[in-house]
């Protein structure tokens, strides 16, 4: 699986200009599962989300994770991760898991999360999703497993 990690002040995800999903300080995570990805790669993806020491402790150094903090997260699917551009200039998307397998995976991944005890809302996966944050530092962190 893959992930994109933004440490927000706050995120918000709309579907048809409806609010469905949104977090205070803590992180947006934009989620893609891989062909070939398994309930293991998203229950060890949310541990090392959860455990990732991005946020500032009282010397402001980034030694602090989400569990620490009591943060909260906005899970949002994005397929686009699984982007190919290595031939021409069309990205292809073939390594990305199936609809069906991505959704089920994104589930879990966010259901992992909250079995964690993190605060977890969602976006709507295979909607068209407007996605707002504020990015604090701004930090953004690439993750696979």
């Amino acid at each position: 699986m893959k992930a994109l990690i933004q440490r927000v002040s706050e995120a918000a995800v709309h579907v048809d200009g409806n609010l469905i999903g949104q977090t205070g300080p803590g992180l947006m995570i934009l989620v893609c599962a891989m062909e070939g990805d398994s309930e293991a790669n998203a229950d060890a993806l949310a541990a090392k989300v959860a455990k990732l020491r991005i946020f500032k402790d009282d010397a402001g150094k980034m030694n602090r994770s989400l569990l620490d903090t009591g943060g909260s997260a906005l899970v949002v699917s994005q397929f686009t991760l699984a982007a190919d551009t290595s031939r021409g200039n069309r990205p292809g998307f073939s390594t990305a898991a199936p609809p069906a397998e991505g959704e089920r995976l994104y589930n879990r991944f966010a259901g992992a999360l909250r079995r964690l005890g993190i605060a977890t809302e969602q976006g709507q996966f295979g909607a068209d999703m407007k996605v707002s944050l504020v990015n604090d530092g701004p930090v953004t962190i690439w993750m696979e497993v």
